[in-house]
């Protein structure tokens, strides 16, 4: 029963059982949303978004977030299609554009870890930098197409599944057990919980923050590689609005915005719940203009939910203590 109790009281339990309720509701509401199709192309939108959400569940654990995120997805996909049409050969093609997703992370976390200024304001002008610099690479047009080895990146097919979600369960898996059992990625809980006493215990606060948002620039990239294989061709549009999407699902799956909380395995169900909301709303023939808003709506609804859960904890704690 004390299992129970406890598993109950988790938050990725709470969001398995609203996936499972909106499984049943939604067999119901459209004979097509059980189909294998339609379920294995909601795995297939949703890899994009919850590789990247991997990454930014420990930014926020540790206590920031990345707006620029989506940019970077467009940027590291134009950059990678344009060295490869100039001759660079595939494979150092993708390795610059990695090391570019990784790059911009890294100067995302030097301005907020040692010049001091708010994350929110440091990856805003990001999204616009990194988006200004996607059309002047390109000069405004989409990139296509690309070498068909590139393509198999994207578009290999290991039976039915194709590749970006096979990478999407790895890094998901992956990730999970990272920040659960690493000492070293445990330290993103002691940031985001008190970063002073996480500097005061000898953790290296400044160059944790600026590992994490590296982590989060380079698996935008890795996003942004793929989505342009899978795709075969670069989108200067690619990656727009994407970052709210993921902050979302990630505050879903228990994230907080002021750090110390949150698991991998959280923001991958807050990823799929947020797909499967904007799958059902398709089936549902819901006019397209109502996406953005459940968006928002949905995000300012899982803010909430935090913040009164953080309140009534509070209260808890002042009556066992009292």
């Amino acid at each position: 029963m004390n299992i129970l109790n406890r598993l109950v009281k988790q938050r990725e339990f709470m969001i398995f059982c609203i996936v499972l309720v909106m499984f049943i509701v939604m067999s119901f509401a459209s004979p097509h949303f059980l189909s294998y199709q339609n379920l294995l192309g909601v795995l297939l939108g949703l890899s994009f978004e919850a590789l990247i959400a991997v990454a930014m569940v420990m930014l926020m654990v540790s206590g920031g977030f990345d707006m620029s995120v989506g940019s970077v997805v467009a940027f590291t996909g134009s950059l990678v299609a344009v060295l490869m049409r100039s001759g660079v050969p595939i494979p150092l093609s993708i390795l610059v554009a990695l090391t570019a997703g990784a790059c911009i992370g890294l100067f995302n976390g030097f301005i907020v870890a040692k010049v001091g200024i708010n994350p929110f304001v440091t990856t805003l002008a990001g999204l616009s930098i990194f988006r200004g610099l996607t059309l002047i690479i390109t000069g405004g047009r989409n990139i296509s197409p690309l070498p068909d080895v590139f393509n198999m990146i994207g578009q290999t097919r290991f039976g039915p599944v194709q590749t970006p979600i096979l990478f999407m369960l790895f890094f998901v898996i992956l990730g999970d057990i990272f920040l659960r059992r690493s000492r070293f990625f445990r330290r993103c809980y002691y940031i985001g919980g008190n970063e002073k006493a996480a500097g005061l215990s000898g953790i290296p606060v400044a160059k944790m923050k600026m590992f994490c948002f590296m982590l989060t620039g380079l698996f935008a990239g890795i996003a942004g590689v793929i989505m342009a294989s899978r795709l075969g061709t670069a989108s200067v549009t690619a990656g727009t609005g994407l970052e709210l999407r993921v902050i979302t699902a990630v505050i879903i799956g228990g994230a907080s915005l002021r750090g110390g909380e949150g698991t991998v395995l959280g923001a991958f169900l807050g990823s799929f719940l947020m797909a499967l909301i904007m799958n059902a709303l398709t089936l549902l023939r819901v006019d397209v203009y109502w996406h953005t808003f459940v968006i928002g709506a949905t995000l300012l609804t899982a803010v909430l939910i935090d913040r009164f859960g953080k309140i009534r904890s509070e209260k808890n704690l002042t009556k066992t203590k009292l």
